[in-house]
C-alpha cells in the first residue's frame, strides 16, 4: 500500500479490507482478460498453422505422385521430385510392406504407422498404377515449433504492455477512489489543528487558576467538590489536547532521551490521575521495581503512560481495581473493566478506531502508544477477557 503513504491516508481496518478486496477484483480481472485474448491468439495461430501445414503437405504429395507417374509413364529410370528436409516419403504395397522410404528408420509395415506429437503424416491409397507396385504413399511433414515460439513471444510481450496499461489505468482509478477518503481525512486534520489551537490558552488558564485555589482550607464543601469537577475536566481536556499536539506534529518531535527512573514517574501520573479515578471510585494498586532504569525521552514516555491509565480508568467499572506492574523487562497496567472482543485486539492501535461508543473520545490514545513503542522497539501486548478485565503490557 504504498500508494496511500504517498498520499499520507491512513484507513481504517474495514477500509483496507475493502480497499484490497477492490484491487484483487481489478488485478483478477486484468489477469481474465489477459487469459481469455492470449487463449483465442493461441488458437487462432494454431488453427492458422495446421491450415498452412495442409496446404504445404497437399501441394508437396500432389508434386510427388505426378513424379511417380511420370516414371511410369514416360519410362524413365529417375524419380525426379522435389527434395525437402520437412517432408519425407514412405512407399508401401498391397501387402503392407515397405517399398522405399526416405525417412531414416521407416515402419516396415505400414500397420505399424501411426500419427505422433512430432509428425503429421498423410496416406495416399491406391495408386495401382504407379512405379513398384506402390499401393500406399505416406508423406510426413515434421512438427513446425517455429510458430509455437512466436506465439509465445508474442503473448507475453503483448500481456507486460497491457499490464503496464492497466496499472497507469489502477493507479489513477486508485486516486481517484481514494479522493472523497483523502478530502474528509483532511477535514479531520484541520479541524484537529484549528481545535487544538484554539484550546491550548483557555486549557491551561483554567489548570493554572485550580493549581492556585487552597482546597485544604476551602470551608464550603459544595464549592470543593464543583472545583474538583472543574479540575478533572480541565485535566482530561489537557490530556486530549497534548494528543492531538502529538498527531498533529506527525511524530516529528525530535526525542530528548535521558536515562529515567521509571518508578518515580509513574508515581507521579498516578498522582496526576488520582483525583479522575476517584469520582468511579477506582482503587489503584502498585508493584513497581525501584531499579528500572530507561533510556528515553520524557514527554513520550509520560504520554505513553498516560493514555494506558487514562483509557483503564475510562472503561473501568464503579469500584473498579487498576493494577500497575513494572519490572526490568516490562510494563503492564490492568484494569477491571468491560474488556475487549478478540476480533477488535488486532485494529485497537489504529488511528481513530473506537469500538466503544458509551464513553468519550477520539480514538486516538493507543495509536500514539503504539507510534511512540515502534519508535523506541518496544513491544505492545493486549491480553483481555470480556466483562472481566484487560491487561496492556509494553515490553521493553
Amino acid at each position: 500500500m504504498s500508494v496511500l503513504k504517498n498520499l499520507d491516508i491512513n484507513l481504517s481496518r474495514s477500509e483496507k479490507k475493502t480497499l484490497t478486496s477492490l484491487l484483487s477484483l481489478y488485478v483478477i480481472f486484468s489477469i481474465a482478460i489477459v487469459g481469455l485474448t492470449a487463449s483465442l491468439y493461441f488458437s487462432m495461430q494454431k488453427e492458422i498453422n495446421q491450415s498452412q501445414r495442409k496446404i504445404a503437405l497437399d501441394a508437396y504429395t500432389n508434386d510427388f505422385l505426378s513424379a511417380l507417374e511420370n516414371l511410369k509413364n514416360e519410362k524413365i529410370e529417375d524419380l525426379s521430385y522435389t527434395k525437402s528436409k520437412n517432408f519425407k516419403i514412405s512407399l508401401y504395397d498391397k501387402n503392407y510392406k515397405l517399398i522405399y522410404a526416405t525417412l531414416k528408420n521407416p515402419s516396415k509395415l505400414l500397420t505399424e504407422v501411426h500419427y505422433s506429437n512430432n509428425k503429421n503424416i498423410r496416406y495416399i491409397t491406391n495408386p495401382q498404377n504407379y512405379y513398384l507396385n506402390t499401393q500406399y504413399v505416406v508423406v510426413t511433414l515434421k512438427n513446425d515449433t517455429e510458430w509455437f515460439h512466436n506465439t509465445i513471444t508474442t503473448i507475453i510481450l503483448f500481456s507486460l504492455f497491457f499490464f503496464v496499461i492497466m496499472l497507469f489505468i489502477g493507479y489513477f482509478l486508485l486516486h481517484l477512489f481514494l479522493k472523497p477518503m483523502r478530502d474528509a481525512l483532511h477535514l479531520l486534520d484541520t479541524f484537529i489543528k484549528d481545535t487544538t489551537h484554539e484550546l491550548n490558552t483557555p486549557v491551561s488558564t483554567i489548570l493554572m487558576n485550580i493549581e492556585l485555589i487552597d482546597k485544604e482550607n476551602l470551608e464550603d464543601k459544595k464549592l470543593l467538590k464543583i472545583i474538583n469537577r472543574i479540575d478533572i475536566g480541565a485535566k482530561t481536556i489537557s490530556n486530549v489536547y497534548d494528543d492531538l499536539t502529538y498527531l498533529t506534529l506527525n511524530n516529528r518531535v525530535i526525542s530528548d532521551n535521558k536515562l529515567l527512573q521509571l518508578k518515580p514517574l509513574i508515581e507521579q501520573r498516578v498522582e496526576y490521575f488520582t483525583l479522575l479515578a476517584s469520582q468511579k471510585k477506582i482503587t489503584i494498586k502498585m508493584d513497581l521495581d525501584a531499579e528500572v532504569l530507561l533510556n528515553i525521552d520524557n514527554k513520550k514516555i509520560t504520554k505513553l503512560i498516560d493514555n494506558i491509565l487514562s483509557n483503564a480508568i475510562k472503561y473501568n467499572k464503579m469500584n473498579g481495581l487498576i493494577s500497575i506492574y513494572l519490572r526490568k523487562e516490562s510494563l503492564s497496567i490492568k484494569d477491571t473493566g468491560r474488556g475487549i472482543e478478540k476480533e477488535y485486539r488486532d485494529a485497537m492501535f489504529e488511528r481513530y478506531a473506537r469500538f466503544d461508543t458509551s464513553v468519550g473520545g477520539f480514538g486516538i490514545g493507543l495509536s500514539i502508544v503504539k507510534m511512540i513503542c515502534d519508535e523506541y522497539q518496544f513491544t505492545i501486548k493486549i491480553d483481555s477477557q470480556v466483562d472481566n478485565w484487560t491487561k496492556v503490557s509494553i515490553i521493553f
